[in-house]
C-alpha cells in the first residue's frame, strides 16, 4: 500500500482531514473500495520515500545485430519456428504483436490471478445468441472472492443479524399495503432499499426464504446484484434525511494535480534541419515533363507492371505507351467531352479518379493526362454500395473541391451499384456526378496541331488528396505542382533512386507513399514499379516477396501488415531471395508498434538475403507528405539506437527511461532523419503551438517546400493547419515561416532522429493523461484473444461522458467463441489495461465477426464504428459497462442542512424573509336557497328531488366504439333502476345498514344505478375495477385483495362477469369458494324497497374508495356525505355547471376524481355526462375526439392513457379526421385527471398535433388529487401559466432557472385550486412552513378532505399523521391533511376572480416514489424521461433502487439484437443529466413494465418481479 513507510501522525494537518473525508465517503458507500485506495495512495505518494532518480537521457538499446543471438538487450524474436506452426494465420493481428509486451500483460494480469473474478456475467435470454451453447447462459453463482472467507462469513453474519431486526412481523406489512405511509422518510427509505419482500396478495402471506444477502433464495438476479454489490465493495448506506444543503457549487469535482506527476526537465528544443536538397542538372522542371522525356527517348522501357489475382503478371504499361495514352486522354476531357465554345472541363477544374485497386495502368493514364490537361484529379475509392463506411464524407469531399465529373475504367462502371432503370446510384451525400469511362478504346487520338501545354512547376495546384479525420470528415489535402516535384526530387535525394531501378508497391497508389513513391517519384527516375494489389495479398500473401526475388527489385515499399502475412507464409516459400533489395520501405514505421513486426521479419527471412540496414522505417502525413526516413545503410554500419519509454511518462507526455517496471515500457524506433530540405520542430499539441522542452512529447510541424498547401475549399480549417508559426516559452514567435501540422507526436532523440510515438487521431485524453489507442489495442490483443477476436479486429475510441473522455474498445467475436471465453477475456482485459495504462474502461463491447464498418481496405472504420456506437446501431453480442471505476469526477454527495426551526424567524405572512407559502381557492360562498340546501344535503335525496321536477331531463348517455348511444340515463330511469338495485339487495343480499357492497361492472350507467341503489339501502359501495377475463392471473388477485381487505358482504356484477368469477380459470387464481354473496343486476324483478334510507348525520360514510399506488401500496380512504356534497358543490361552481351543460368524459371511473365526475357531479348539478368507456378507443381511436366535434362540447375530461393512445396512434391521421369533419375549436377546456405531477411533454404533443383541428393551444389543462383529497385543482378555460424550468434536485430551496438551463426540469401548473380549498406548502422533517417557491410537502385543509384510510386493524397513528395534522409553528390550531406529494407554490402576474394576484401551485412528485442517492433526491418519471430519449427503440422504462444501485428497466420495441445497444446508452445519458451511474440495466419486451388503470407505472411491482427473476428480460447488464 501506498502508506507503507510513512509516519501518519507526521502528515500535515490538511492531508490528515482530506484523509479522514476518504473513510467517511468509504464507508458511507460514496466511493468504491477501489477508489479509495486510488485516491488514498495519490495523497499519500509526495511523503513516500524516494529511492530512484529520474533519468532525463533516452536508454538507447542498440539495433539488432546480423546475429540475432548475439546482443543481450535485443527483443526477444519470434518463437522458433516448429511453435510457429500451431498459431493460425490472420487470428491476431501482428501489426500490434510484440512478445515483450505480450509477457508485460501476461505479468500483469499474473497479479490478479489470486482474485478470481466474481463478476456477475450478464444475463442472456437464449433467443438473444444462437451462436453459444446453451449452458453458458446462465453462470453459477460464485461468491465474491475478492475477500477471504472468514471477512465473507462476518459479513454474511452481520447482514442476517440487520435483517433480522428489520424484519417485522406480517401485520405489519399488511398494514402497509393498505394504508401507504406517504410521508414518513422511512416509508421512502424502504421502497427504494426495500427487502425484496414480495408481495404476493392472492395467497395470502406467503413465506420467502432469505438468503443471508436479504433477497429471496430462489432469485439468481439477487444473487448476480449481490456479486456486482461485492465488486464495488460497497457498503449499504444509512437512510438519507429529506433536505440537503447546496451552495451552488462547481457540479464536478475537480481533480487536484498530482504532486508526484512527471514534468518535462529539459532545455527548449532547438528546430532540426534536414539535409540541404541538391540542385541536379538533369531533373525536370515538372513531372509531366519527365513523362513527355522518357515517352520519347525511352518508349520501350517499362513503366508499370500490373499482377493478376493470381499474382502472376497480367500486363506492362511502357513509359511510351504511359505518354501516348495520357496524351489521348489530355486532349479527350478538354475537346470532346462538350462543344468547342461550351467545353465540360476547363483547366483547373476538379475531377474524381474512381479506379480500382487492381487496375493501377488505368489509374496511372487517368492521374497523367489530368496532369497533361491541367486538370485536378481527386483520387477516390470506389463506392461498393450504396450506404459505404464513410461516403456521406467522401460526398462532402467531392462538394467542397466542387467536383462534377468522374473517370472511371468500364469495368469499374458497370461494377458501381445501379437502380433498376440501370442508372448509376446517386451515392448518399454526393453531389451529382457525370461519369466518363476513360478505357483507350474510347479516347480521341489528338490532332497534329495539338500540343499540351507543359509549363515550369508553379504553385497551381497538381491534385488533391484525400484525408480522413479523427472525427470521419474527408477533407481534400491540396498539393502544389512545385511541391508535388520538390516531394519527388526530396524522396530520389533521401531514397537515393537511380533510373531504370525496379520497385515493388503493394500499398494503394491512390494516396499517401503509395502515390509519392510508386507514381510520382518513379516517373520521374523511370523507375519500373511493379503494383501488387490488396486482392493478390489476401490470397497469396508472399506474392510482394516472390515480386522482388523474380524482378530483383532494388526497392519494396510495405505496410507492417505485409510484413507480417508474409512471415506467416514464407513456409510455402523455400527458394525466395531478397539480396538484391537495398531499400524494404516501411510506411507505417512510425507506428511504436512497427518495430516487433520489423524484428520478426528480419528474423525470418535474414537466412533468405535480408540485412537489417535495408529496413528503412519512414513517417508521414496528408498535409506535410513525409516528414522522416531512415536511409538505406552501408553494409556493416552500427543500426541506430531504440528508446525504452515509460507508458506512465508518456501519458504525462513526458520522456522518461522506462526503469522500475519493465510491464509498462514502450520500445520505439527511429523513422530516420528529417527530409532533405526541411525544417523540423516539436510543437505542444493542445493549445497555442509553444516549442516543446527536449524531453517533452509533442506534434511534429514542418517547414517544406514538399508539402501540400491547404485543405481545398475549406479556408477556415486550412490555416490551422498549413500556416502554423511556434513560439517559445515567453510566447514570442521563432521567426516568419509558416510550419504545417504533421498529426504526428513524437520527439527528435540523440543525432537527429526522429521518433513518433503516435498520431493526434488516436489520442485518447483521459483525466487530464494521454493514451494512445494502438497502445490499447497492442495490450488488448496480448490478452491472448486467439479463442475469442475475430482475426484482432479492435477499434479504440473515446467518447465524452460527464465532462471527460472515456475509452470504449470493441473488437469483432469469433463466430464460435462461447459466452463465458468472451466475458472471461473482456475481464481479463480490464485487469490488464488498469495495470498497464493506469486508465479505467467505460466500455468494453463484442460484436459479431465482420460486422464493424471497414475502409476501403479492410481495415475498421474507427470513427464509423464510434458513430455506431453513439447512435445504438452497433448490435453488440456482448457488453461490459464499468462506469464504477472510470467515473471519478462525480460531486460530493451532498451534505444535510440545518432545516427552518421554530427558531427561524416569522413575521406575519413571511418565513426567512419570504411570504408563506399557501394559496387557496374562491370561497364555496353562502347556500342562497335554503329548502333546497336540505335536499342537496345527501346526494341520494338529490336524485330523487331530480326525478320529481325533472324526470326526463337526460343526465348520462354511454357511446360504443361506432359512436353510437347505447343506453341513457334520465333522472327519473336512474331513480327507478337504484330502486330495483335496492329492493334485490335487501331480498337476496341480507344486508344490514352501514355493510360494504363491492360493485364489480365494466365502465356504463349500470355502475351509476348500482352506486345509488347502494346509498338508498344504507350500504356502503365500493367501486373494484372487474378483472381482465383475457388475464385473470395478473389482474384478479387484486379484485380479491380489494374483497378482502374491505370485508364486503356481497358482490354486484353483471352476469357476464359471475360467470368469470366462478369459472375453471379464476379457480387457478384465487380461491373461488369463498366469494362473498354474488347477486347480478342484469335482470331485475321490478319491486320498490319499502323506504329510502336516509343518514342520521353528514359526516357518516358515503362510499370508501380504493386505489393501488405506484408504489404498489393498495389504499382505501373514506369519504363522508358532507364530503361528497362540497366536493360535487366545489367542482359545480369551478366548472360552472348547470342542467343545460354538456361534458364528456373519457376515463375509467373506479376511484379519485374520475369516479366522482362519472357517477355523482351530474347527479348533482343536473348536467349531462356523455360517458366514453376509454377500452372502446382500442378498436375506434377518433372516437373521443369526434364525440367532442360531434356534440360540440365546451368542457371534456380524460386520462393520461387516453391521451397518450390519441398522441400515438393519431398523431399522423390529422389530415384524415379533418376531411372525416372532425372540429376541436368547440373544445373550451380538456382536462387531465390525475394524481402525479403534469405530464408537460405529453400535453404539449397533444395540444401541437390537434391544433390542425382547431384545438386552442390553452385548452388542455391538469387536475390534482390525492389520497387523502380527491381533488385539490382542476382548471377549466384557460389561465395561462407559463411553465416554470427549475433545478428541482436541490432540496432545500427551488432555484428557478431560464429555459434550456442544464439539468433543469420544466414543470406546470396543477390547475387552479378548487373553492374551498387551502393548500400550504410544509417542510416534511420540521412540520414548518416554507416560504414561496420553495420545495415542500403539498398540505390541504377543505371541507371535501377524505374522513380516513380504511383499515382493518384500525392503526390510528398514521390516520391523525395524515388527515389531522398541525404546523409546528405559525397558524397551529388549523388541521391540515397531509398529500405526499413534493410541490410549491409561486404568486405569478396574473388576477384571479378576486383581483388578487394568483398563486399557481406546481406538483413535482409522490414522496414515496423519490430515490435518494448521493443524498440527493430523484423523481423516477425525470431519469425515465432522460432514458426515454436515449434511442428510438425505447418505448417505455421504469427505475428503482436496489441495495443502494440504480435499477433501469428498458422496454425494447425492435429487434433484439438492438438490445445491447441501449445499455451504454442508458447510462451516458443517466450519468449526463442525473450525475447517477445506473448500476443495472434491464431489457424486456414492451408491455412488461406493469401500468395501473390511471396509466401510472408500478415501480415497486417491478422490482419485486425482477429480484424474484420473472421478468424474462432479453438481457440484464451489470455495470461495475
Amino acid at each position: 500500500m501506498a502508506d507503507r513507510g510513512v509516519d501518519l501522525a507526521a502528515l500535515p494537518n490538511e492531508v490528515r482531514e482530506q484523509l479522514a473525508e476518504l473513510e467517511l465517503e468509504l464507508s458511507e458507500g460514496d466511493i468504491t473500495q477501489k477508489g479509495y485506495e486510488k485516491k488514498r495512495a495519490k495523497l499519500l505518494a509526495p511523503f513516500v520515500p524516494q529511492t530512484q532518480n529520474v533519468v532525463v537521457s533516452i536508454k538507447l538499446t542498440p539495433g539488432l545485430s546480423s546475429d540475432p543471438t548475439s546482443n543481450p538487450n535485443a527483443i526477444p524474436v519470434a518463437a522458433p519456428r516448429q511453435h510457429r506452426a500451431h498459431r493460425s494465420g490472420g487470428t491476431r493481428d501482428d501489426r500490434y504483436r510484440s512478445d515483450i509486451h505480450t509477457e508485460a500483460v501476461q505479468a500483469a494480469l499474473a497479479r490478479h490471478k489470486e482474485e478470481k473474478m466474481a463478476l456477475p456475467m450478464p444475463t442472456k435470454r437464449r433467443s438473444a445468441f444462437v451462436q453459444s451453447p446453451a449452458e453458458n447462459c446462465t453462470p453459477p453463482d460464485t461468491s465474491s472472492a475478492s475477500e477471504d472467507e472468514g471477512s465473507l462469513r462476518r459479513r454474511q453474519a452481520a447482514i442476517s443479524a440487520m435483517l433480522a431486526q428489520n424484519l417485522q412481523s406480517p401485520e405489519y406489512w399488511i398494514n402497509r399495503s393498505v394504508q401507504s405511509s406517504s410521508t414518513s422518510s422511512s416509508a421512502s427509505s424502504t421502497l427504494s432499499h426495500g427487502d425484496g419482500k414480495t408481495h404476493n396478495h392472492s395467497q395470502g402471506q406467503t413465506s420467502v426464504i432469505f438468503l443471508s444477502t436479504g433477497v429471496p433464495a430462489h432469485s439468481r438476479v439477487s444473487t448476480k446484484i449481490q456479486q456486482l454489490l461485492n465488486t464495488l465493495k460497497r457498503p449499504k448506506r444509512p437512510p438519507l434525511s429529506e433536505f440537503f444543503l447546496d451552495d451552488f457549487e462547481e457540479i464536478v469535482e475537480v481533480p487536484q494535480p498530482d504532486p508526484n506527476t512527471p514534468r518535462p526537465e529539459g532545455r527548449q528544443m532547438i528546430p532540426v534541419k534536414g539535409e540541404p536538397l541538391g540542385v541536379v542538372s538533369n531533373w525536370p522542371p515538372a513531372l509531366q515533363a519527365a513523362l513527355a522525356r522518357w515517352g520519347a527517348t525511352q518508349a520501350k522501357s517499362p513503366a508499370l507492371t500490373a499482377l493478376d489475382i493470381t499474382g502472376k503478371p497480367l500486363y506492362t504499361l511502357t513509359y511510351g505507351k504511359l505518354w501516348s495514352r495520357s496524351l489521348k486522354l489530355a486532349y479527350t476531357l478538354l475537346n470532346k467531352l462538350g462543344t468547342k465554345n461550351e467545353p465540360v472541363l476547363k483547366p483547373g477544374d476538379r475531377v474524381a479518379l474512381v479506379y480500382p485497386n487492381s487496375d493501377p495502368g488505368m489509374f496511372w493514364v487517368a492521374f497523367y493526362g489530368c496532369l497533361l490537361a491541367e486538370v485536378i484529379p481527386v483520387p477516390i475509392e470506389v463506392p461498393l454500395s450504396r450506404k459505404d463506411a464513410g461516403s456521406q464524407q467522401i460526398g462532402f469531399l467531392l462538394g467542397s473541391c466542387g467536383v462534377g465529373l468522374a473517370l472511371t475504367s468500364e469495368v469499374c462502371l458497370k461494377g458501381l451499384p445501379k437502380t433498376q432503370n440501370g442508372e448509376i446510384m446517386q451515392f448518399k451525400g454526393w453531389p451529382r456526378l457525370k461519369w466518363v469511362v476513360t478505357d483507350t478504346k474510347y479516347l480521341t487520338k489528338p490532332s497534329k496541331d495539338w500540343q499540351p501545354h507543359l509549363p515550369t512547376a508553379n504553385t497551381d495546384t497538381a491534385y488533391i488528396e484525400y484525408k480522413a479525420s479523427k472525427e470521419g470528415t474527408v477533407m481534400g489535402v491540396a498539393v502544389s505542382k512545385i511541391s508535388m516535384l520538390t516531394h519527388c526530387q526530396a524522396l530520389t535525394q533521401a531514397c537515393n533512386y537511380c533510373e531504370g531501378e525496379t520497385l515493388v508497391n503493394v500499398l494503394d497508389f491512390k494516396k499517401d507513399s503509395g502515390l509519392w513513391h510508386g507514381v510520382l517519384t518513379s516517373v520521374m527516375n523511370r523507375i519500373h514499379t511493379i503494383s501488387v494489389p490488396y486482392s493478390v495479398m489476401k490470397a497469396c500473401p508472399l506474392s510482394w516477396v516472390q515480386r522482388v526475388h523474380v524482378h530483383k527489385a532494388r526497392v519494396a515499399l510495405v505496410k507492417c501488415r505485409d510484413l507480417h502475412w508474409a512471415m506467416m507464409a514464407h513456409r510455402d516459400q523455400k527458394d525466395t531471395n531478397l539480396s538484391s533489395l537495398r531499400m524494404l520501405i516501411v510506411a507505417d514505421g512510425a507506428n511504436p508498434w512497427s518495430v516487433s513486426s520489423c524484428d520478426a521479419f528480419l528474423n525470418v527471412f535474414q537466412s533468405h538475403g535480408l540485412t537489417p540496414e535495408m529496413i528503412c522505417p519512414c513517417a508521414s502525413s496528408p498535409e506535410a507528405m513525409t516528414v522522416a526516413i531512415r536511409r538505406p545503410g552501408a553494409q556493416g554500419t552500427p543500426l541506430p539506437a531504440r528508446a525504452v519509454l515509460s507508458m506512465a511518462g508518456l501519458s504525462h507526455g513526458v520522456i522518461r527511461v522506462n526503469t522500475e517496471d519493465k510491464n509498462s515500457a514502450l520500445t520505439v524506433q527511429d523513422v530516420g532523419h528529417v527530409m532533405p530540405g526541411a525544417l523540423m520542430c516539436i510543437v505542444k499539441p493542445d493549445g497555442p503551438p509553444m516549442l516543446c522542452k527536449t524531453d517533452e512529447i509533442g506534434e511534429i510541424v514542418l517547414n517544406s517546400r514538399a508539402g501540400g498547401t491547404m485543405y481545398y475549399g475549406l479556408p477556415g480549417v486550412t490555416k490551422n493547419t498549413f500556416e502554423v508559426i511556434p513560439v517559445n516559452s515567453g510566447g514570442t514567435p521563432i521567426g516568419e515561416v509558416p510550419f504545417k501540422r504533421t498529426g504526428l507526436l513524437g520527439f527528435v532523440g540523440p543525432g537527429s532522429l526522429v521518433f513518433v510515438v503516435g498520431k493526434i487521431e488516436g489520442l485518447l485524453s483521459v483525466s487530464g493523461r494521454r493514451h494512445n489507442a494502438d497502445d490499447l489495442v497492442a495490450t488488448a490483443l496480448a490478452v491472448e484473444p486467439v479463442k475469442t477476436i475475430y482475426r484482432g479486429r479492435i477499434a479504440v475510441f473515446s467518447v465524452t461522458v460527464f465532462y471527460d473522455e472515456r475509452v470504449v474498445i470493441v473488437a469483432e467475436q469469433r463466430p464460435d467463441a462461447n459466452e463465458e471465453d468472451s466475458f472471461q477475456w473482456m475481464s481479463r482485459v480490464l485487469q490488464a489495461i488498469d495495470s498497464i495504462h493506469q486508465v479505467g474502461l467505460y466500455c468494453l463491447a463484442l460484436v459479431p465477426a465482420n460486422t464493424l464498418p471497414k475502409t476501403p481496405l479492410g481495415g475498421i472504420h474507427v470513427s464509423e464504428t464510434k458513430q455506431h456506437f453513439l447512435e445504438g446501431s452497433l448490435h453488440p453480442c456482448n457488453i461490459l459497462m464499468c462506469p464504477h471505476t472510470c467515473v471519478t469526477n462525480l460531486p460530493k454527495p451532498r451534505q444535510k442542512q440545518p432545516g427552518i426551526g421554530p427558531a427561524s424567524i416569522m413575521v406575519g405572512n413571511l418565513v426567512a424573509g419570504k411570504r408563506i407559502a399557501q394559496a387557496s381557492g374562491r370561497d364555496l360562498g353562502l347556500i342562497d336557497d335554503q329548502e333546497q340546501s336540505r335536499k342537496h344535503q345527501f346526494l341520494s335525496e338529490a336524485l330523487q328531488w331530480r326525478a320529481q321536477t325533472d324526470p326526463d331531463q337526460v343526465l348520462y348517455m354511454l357511446l360504443n366504439a361506432k359512436g353510437v348511444a347505447v343506453s341513457t340515463a334520465t333522472c327519473s330511469q336512474l331513480h327507478k333502476r337504484a330502486e330495483k338495485i335496492t329492493a334485490a339487495l335487501l331480498e337476496r343480499g341480507g344486508i344490514n345498514t352501514g355493510d360494504n357492497v363491492v360493485l364489480l361492472y365494466p365502465p356504463g350507467i349500470d355502475l351509476i344505478a348500482s352506486f345509488y341503489g347502494c346509498l338508498y339501502a344504507g350500504c356502503i359501495p365500493v367501486t373494484v375495477r372487474p378483472p381482465h377475463p383475457q388475464n385473470l392471473a395478473a389482474t384478479l388477485p387484486t379484485v380479491r385483495m380489494i374483497i378482502d381487505v374491505s370485508k364486503a358482504a356481497c358482490i354486484l356484477t353483471t352476469q357476464t362477469l359471475m360467470k368469470i368469477l366462478r369459472s375453471k380459470e379464476a379457480a387457478g387464481c384465487v380461491n373461488v369458494k369463498t366469494w362473498p354473496n354474488i347477486i347480478d343486476t342484469d335482470d331485475l324483478p321490478r319491486k320498490r324497497p319499502s323506504n329510502i334510507y336516509k343518514p342520521p348525520t353528514a359526516e357518516m360514510l358515503a362510499y370508501l374508495d380504493f386505489s393501488v399506488s405506484t408504489t404498489g401500496m393498495l389504499t382505501g380512504v373514506k369519504i363522508s356525505h358532507s364530503a361528497v356534497n362540497a366536493l360535487c358543490r366545489s367542482i359545480k361552481l369551478q366548472c360552472e355547471l348547470y342542467s343545460s351543460r354538456q361534458i364528456a368524459i373519457c376515463m375509467d371511473p373506479y376511484c379519485g376524481l374520475g369516479f366522482v365526475l362519472w357517477c355523482m357531479s351530474s347527479v348533482y348539478s343536473g348536467h349531462q355526462s356523455i360517458l366514453i368507456p376509454p377500452m372502446e378507443l382500442e378498436t375506434s381511436l377518433p372516437l373521443w375526439l369526434s364525440t367532442l366535434s360531434q356534440y360540440k362540447i365546451r368542457d371534456t375530461f380524460c386520462s393520461y392513457s387516453v391521451m397518450e393512445l390519441c398522441t400515438k396512434g393519431l398523431g399522423t391521421q390529422t389530415e384524415a379526421l379533418k376531411a372525416r369533419g372532425v372540429n376541436l375549436s368547440c373544445v373550451r377546456s380538456c382536462v387531465v385527471i390525475a394524481e402525479e405531477r403534469p405530464r408537460l411533454a405529453l400535453t404539449q404533443s397533444f395540444s401541437k398535433l390537434f391544433k390542425d383541428l382547431g384545438l386552442s393551444p390553452r385548452a388542455v389543462s391538469t387536475a390534482f388529487g390525492a389520497r387523502v383529497n380527491l381533488a385539490i385543482c382542476l382548471q377549466v378555460g384557460a389561465k395561462n401559466v407559463l411553465p416554470v424550468h427549475c433545478l428541482y434536485r436541490l432540496l432545500h430551496a427551488l432555484r428557478l432557472v431560464e429555459r434550456g438551463a442544464p439539468q433543469s426540469l420544466p414543470l406546470m401548473e396543477s390547475g387552479t385550486i378548487l373553492p374551498g380549498m387551502r393548500v400550504i406548502i410544509v417542510n416534511p422533517e420540521t412540520r414548518g412552513p416554507l416560504g414561496d417557491s420553495h420545495l415542500g410537502e403539498i398540505w390541504v385543509n377543505s371541507p371535501h378532505n377524505a374522513s380516513g384510510y380504511y383499515t382493518i386493524y384500525g392503526e390510528e397513528s398514521l390516520q391523525g399523521d395524515h388527515f389531522n395534522t398541525r404546523l409546528s409553528f405559525g397558524d397551529t390550531e388549523t388541521l391540515w391533511a397531509r398529500t405526499g406529494y413534493l410541490g410549491f407554490v409561486r404568486r405569478t402576474e396574473l388576477l384571479d376572480a378576486r383581483g388578487d394576484r394568483h398563486d399557481a401551485l406546481f406538483v413535482v412528485g409522490s414522496l414515496d416514489e423519490t430515490l435518494e442517492l448521493r443524498g440527493l433526491r430523484y423523481h423516477p418519471i425525470d431519469i425515465e424521461t432522460s432514458v426515454s430519449r436515449a434511442h428510438r427503440s425505447i418505448t417505455e422504462s421504469a427505475v428503482f433502487t436496489w441495495t443502494n444501485l440504480l435499477v433501469v428497466v428498458v422496454e425494447l420495441n425492435g429487434s433484439e439484437q438492438e438490445a445491447l445497444d441501449l445499455v451504454p446508452l442508458v447510462t451516458n445519458v443517466v450519468l449526463k443529466e442525473h450525475h447517477l451511474i445506473v448500476g443495472v440495466v434491464v431489457i424486456v419486451d414492451p408491455g412488461v413494465i406493469p401500468i395501473n388503470s390511471r396509466g401510472e407505472k408500478q415501480r415497486m411491482h417491478l422490482r419485486d418481479s425482477f429480484l424474484a427473476d420473472q421478468l424474462d428480460p432479453i438481457y440484464v447488464a451489470y455495470n461495475m
